[in-house]
């Protein structure tokens, strides 16, 4: 067999069937939760709450306790975004794509700080420093809270900080033996450029329908 293919498989031999079967689905769905989000579609939120419900237990069981907690804060921003996006701005109208003021900005920053703080002392109470990849995924955890946040309020500047989060995240879970995983990052770094790109050219206009 192909020496990639030995590789790739052997990353899953100690795997219980079951990780490996949900780590498939909530690759799936989350992969359709970042494509609906680049079409603008509401879709993004119930597939991205499978995708999430579903790592968040993955991640436990792998011991990612910071990506477990940004798959924990994605569960409930989906429901927040879910409610922003389906906010009429008028009779017709809904929730259009922004880019974010001074004010949110500076918000992003506080958000990212408290994030990095926050998973630092999480990582320092169960002595998680024991690989440089709780550094790394400390770090994720920061990119990815405010993207998301951003996300939830439809600006045009989450995509950055998806892009810079995912190119970050294929290395670390391929380390981690998270294969597939990995791969998803992958594309949603691909999907994440096309993203910026489409919503940048529906900046500033009204919205009459949720499912583009």
């Amino acid at each position: 067999m192909n020496p990639i293919f030995d590789w790739f498989f052997a990353q899953y031999a100690e795997v219980p069937t079951h990780l490996i079967v949900l780590e498939l689905i909530g690759v799936f769905f989350g992969f359709l939760s970042v494509w609906f989000s680049k079409q603008d579609n509401i879709l993004v939120y119930p597939t991205g709450i499978i995708s999430t419900a579903i790592f968040v237990y993955i991640l436990a069981v792998y011991g990612l306790l910071g990506d477990m907690m940004i798959n924990a804060y994605y569960f409930a921003m989906s429901i927040y975004g879910w409610y922003i996006w389906t906010r009429k701005v008028d009779e017709t109208h809904y929730t259009p794509i922004t880019r974010a003021t001074k004010t949110e900005n500076k918000q992003s920053f506080y958000i990212f700080m408290a994030t990095l703080i926050f998973v630092f002392a999480v990582y320092e109470y169960f002595d998680k420093w024991n690989n440089w990849t709780a550094y790394v995924d400390t770090i994720t955890t920061a990119i990815f809270f405010v993207g998301m946040w951003l996300m939830a309020k439809k600006k045009l500047e989450n995509w950055i900080y998806w892009i810079i989060g995912d190119i970050i995240s294929v290395p670390l879970y391929l380390y981690k033996g998270l294969v597939f995983t990995s791969f998803q990052y992958l594309l949603f770094t691909i999907i994440a450029i096309y993203g910026y790109r489409a919503w940048k050219r529906n900046l500033n206009i009204p919205e009459t329908s949720l499912l583009n």
